[in-house]
C-alpha cells in the first residue's frame, strides 16, 4: 500500500564503533648451505600479528523534533550483540564514513514508537552541542506518515542499510493503572537501594512517565523517572539528590518490576535516566530501549536489552558519571 508522507523539517546528529582484530607476519628460518651445486633455501611461513579490521554496521540516531525542525545524534554502530561507540578512533575510515552518511541528499529511515514512520533527507551537518565526546549535529527535512505526524522523539538507521517494511503506527497515553503500579514499585525500590525517602512522596518526585507497547510482548510497558533533589536535565544536583529509572510490564496480575537504575549522586555522580524510545534495531525480534540520560555538565545515552533473566543495561556511552 502506498504511504502518504508528510514533510517536517528535523536536524540529526551524530554519535561511536568497535571491530574485530587478525593477526599476520613472517617467520624465516634458515637452513644449513646445501651443497654448490644447489642454491641455499628459504622457507617463509605466515605467522598472526596485529591490526585492526573495520566491519562497518548501521548506526543509530535519535532525535526530538523541535516544531518543524529538531536534532538528532548518532547514538551508536549496531553489532549483534550490543551498540558500540562511534566514530571508532582506531578507524580513520569511520570520519569519511560519516561525511558521506551526513552529505546533503542523503536518505536515512524515520522511527518512532519502534516502526519505521518516514524518512530523512540531509541538508547540512555540524558539531552537536551539550553531549559528551565528539558527536555530529545533523539537519534536514523529515517526510513521515500522516498517522504519525505528531510524533516527536525518532530514531533513525541509513536507509540504504534498512530493509523494513512500513507498520501501523501508534502512541499511548499512561492510564491510571500505570500511573499508580510506578509509584508502588518506585516505593518498594527506594527503601531496597536505601534511599531516604522523597520529603513531598514519590508522586511529587516522579518527573517523567511514558506507556508503551513493545514488540511481540503481551500486555503494555510503562517506564518513569523519579528525581529527588535534582532536576531531569543536565545541571548540577543537590548533595543528596538521586535518581531513580523504573521498567515495568503488563502482567495478568496487573503491572510488575522488570527493571530500576538507582543512581545516587554522591556515591557515583549524576546519570539521570530518562526513557527516549523503543526499536528493535538489531533485528533479532525483540525491541530494545533507549534512555537519554542526563549529568552535571553534558548528557548520553544509554540502552536496555531483554537477556535470558530479564532486562539489562546492554551499553551506556563511556562518559558515564560525569
Amino acid at each position: 500500500m502506498r504511504k502518504h508522507l508528510l514533510a517536517v523539517a528535523v536536524i540529526l546528529t551524530a554519535g561511536t564503533g568497535c571491530d574485530n582484530v587478525e593477526f599476520g607476519g613472517i617467520q624465516v628460518e634458515l637452513r644449513s648451505p646445501e651443497p654448490a651445486t644447489r642454491p641455499a633455501v628459504v622457507d617463509v611461513e605466515p605467522i598472526s600479528t596485529g591490526g585492526a579490521v573495520n566491519v562497518h554496521q548501521p548506526l543509530l540516531l535519535a532525535g526530538v523534533r523541535d516544531g518543524a525542525r529538531g536534532r538528532f545524534t548518532v547514538v551508536g554502530e549496531i553489532h549483534p550483540d550490543a551498540l558500540r561507540p562511534f566514530p571508532d578512533p582506531r578507524f580513520i575510515d569511520d570520519a569519511e564514513r560519516i561525511a558521506e552518511l551526513t552529505a546533503p541528499g542523503t536518505e536515512w529511515a524515520v522511527f518512532s514508537e519502534g516502526v519505521r514512520v518516514g524518512r530523512l533527507i540531509v541538508e547540512s551537518a555540524g558539531n552537536a552541542i551539550g553531549y559528551c565526546g565528539s558527536r555530529t549535529e545533523i539537519s534536514g527535512i523529515v517526510e513521515l506518515v500522516a498517522t504519525a505526524a505528531d510524533a516527536e522523539r525518532l530514531l533513525a538507521m541509513p536507509a540504504a542499510e534498512v530493509d523494513r517494511p512500513y507498520e501501523e503506527y501508534q502512541t499511548l497515553s499512561h492510564v491510571y493503572d500505570q500511573r499508580v503500579a510506578t509509584l508502588t514499585i518506585a516505593g518498594d525500590a527506594i527503601p531496597r537501594y536505601g534511599a531516604r525517602w522523597p520529603e513531598l512522596g514519590t508522586l511529587d518526585a516522579r518527573d517523567h512517565i511514558q506507556a508503551f507497547q513493545l514488540r511481540h510482548t503481551p500486555g503494555q510497558s510503562v517506564a518513569a523517572t523519579f528525581i529527588v533533589d535534582d532536576d531531569l536535565e543536565v545541571g548540577a544536583a543537590g548533595q543528596r539528590a538521586y535518581s531513580l529509572f523504573v521498567l515495568a510490564h503488563e502482567r495478568d496480575a496487573g503491572y510488575t518490576e522488570a527493571y530500576s537504575w538507582y543512581q545516587d549522586v554522591a556515591e557515583d555522580g549524576k546519570a539521570a535516566p530518562r526513557y527516549f524510545d523503543h526499536l528493535d534495531w538489531d533485528g533479532d525480534g525483540a525491541d530494545e530501549i533507549l534512555l537519554d540520560v542526563f549529568g552535571s555538565d553534558q548528557r548520553w545515552f544509554a540502552a536496555l536489552s531483554q537477556e535470558d533473566d530479564g532486562w539489562v543495561r546492554s551499553y551506556e556511552d563511556s562518559c558515564a558519571g560525569s
